[in-house]
């Protein structure tokens, strides 16, 4: 496997980490302080084409590969969690899901203006009881000639109050279980949908989290995406791509738990010499570069099997899960490394830490990973081949 980066992804993590640096960093404080999510930087992304990276020209896209998007949420999480996670649910989630499970009427009306970043679509999938037990969806659609009538609430919505498309779950049939769960495509202008942010998050406070309603919601029936049932394949495979940028992201932050630690070894002095100088603030250091180096190779091997259309679970699931956890890691030792000054807003290093407990809970909590390896191991689980993974050469 070749882990060399191409000239024009060199290029792109450049243009990324400049982007950050100049519209992120110097604000994010203030953000994460007032609890405001700032729409215009997705604006910027979009001018960048950073909307639709891994999207087809055809489509409105850039047209790069599944580890050029992995470079894109990396270095979009140095900055904050809140614009990678933008970034997830809009690209890997829903555009994602939209190329592989859209029609071309589909892909025309919802995705080329995704891709382009003008507008900006999210994923509904989790509710008040429904988050690892997808079976136990209360949302439903029932058909009533030429739409369907969506009824239900969904919580933990990234971008509930920015999105103008979402990708919705509900059961068209109950009594299937998980074979009875669809999928629709969801206008925010739809009569009966409503959206209210959430208060008091320990983090990612810079972004836009919430809840949706949808009360007699009339959904045209073109909007079903794939056919009646195929909403749980749909929505695993939507979480394979999420999960990878997820656990991209987690590498960018503990990138930047390491670059705040390290400048202050250097600033600070204890006992005559810089802290970096003592060896168990050299332990921490070290856990954080291996758990960085390890979390990516786990990650761009699975974009590699993304890249060539191979089913990917069981690569990804085992990324997220330890990039995450590495991550978690790393906040806590940066929080350390920095004593009572990491207790407080004055460095970064508290807001990563606050920011590092989501992942490990969002697209797949620890404990279902862990479970998931287990019986990958064990035999108990097998993955068949998906139709509908895109193989490399849609990327051209």
């Amino acid at each position: 496997m070749n882990f060399e980066f191409s000239d024009e992804q060199r290029m792109l993590r450049k243009t990324v980490r400049g982007f950050v640096d100049l519209e992120i960093m110097p604000h994010i404080k203030d953000w994460d302080e007032n609890g405001n999510f700032d729409k215009t930087i997705l604006n910027k992304l979009a001018n960048l084409g950073l909307m639709g990276v891994c999207i087809p020209e055809k489509y409105g896209g850039s047209g790069m590969d599944y580890n050029s998007l992995a470079i894109v949420c990396e270095e979009l999480e140095r900055g904050d969690t809140a614009f990678r996670t933008a970034v997830s649910v809009h690209t890997g989630l829903n555009s994602m899901t939209l190329l592989q499970w859209g029609t071309e009427l589909q892909k025309q009306k919802y995705l080329i203006p995704q891709a382009a970043g003008k507008k900006i679509g999210a994923f509904g999938l989790t509710e008040p009881g429904a988050g690892s037990d997808v079976a136990a969806l209360q949302s439903t659609a029932a058909l009533e000639g030429d739409f369907y009538v969506l009824n239900g609430q969904k919580t933990w919505i990234s971008l509930c109050d920015t999105a103008d498309y979402f990708l919705v779950f509900a059961y068209t049939d109950k009594s299937k279980k998980h074979n009875g769960i669809s999928a629709f495509i969801v206008e925010r202008t739809m009569e009966g949908f409503s959206s209210k942010a959430a208060k008091g998050k320990l983090g990612i406070r810079a972004g836009n989290t919430g809840e949706l309603f949808f009360d007699q919601v009339k959904v045209p029936k073109e909007n079903l995406l794939g056919s009646e049932g195929d909403g749980f394949k749909i929505a695993m495979a939507a979480l394979d791509n999420g999960r990878f940028t997820v656990a991209a992201g987690a590498c960018g932050q503990i990138m930047a738990c390491l670059e705040s630690s390290v400048n202050y070894c250097h600033d600070r002095k204890t006992f005559g010499k810089e802290i970096g100088r003592h060896q168990l603030v050299q332990q921490m250091i070290a856990k954080m570069e291996a758990g960085l180096q390890m979390s990516r190779l786990l990650v761009y091997r699975a974009g590699e099997l993304k890249n060539q259309g191979v089913r990917n679970t069981r690569e990804t699931s085992l990324a997220k899960w330890q990039a995450c956890d590495f991550a978690n890691q790393a906040a806590d030792d940066a929080v350390q490394i920095h004593g009572a000054y990491g207790y407080s807003n004055e460095y970064p290093v508290e807001r990563y830490l606050r920011n590092s407990k989501a992942p490990v809970i969002y697209e797949g909590t620890r404990e279902i990973h862990t479970i998931m390896q287990a019986e990958y191991v064990l035999g108990y689980r097998q993955d068949k081949p998906l139709s509908r993974v895109l193989p490399a050469w849609q990327f051209q």
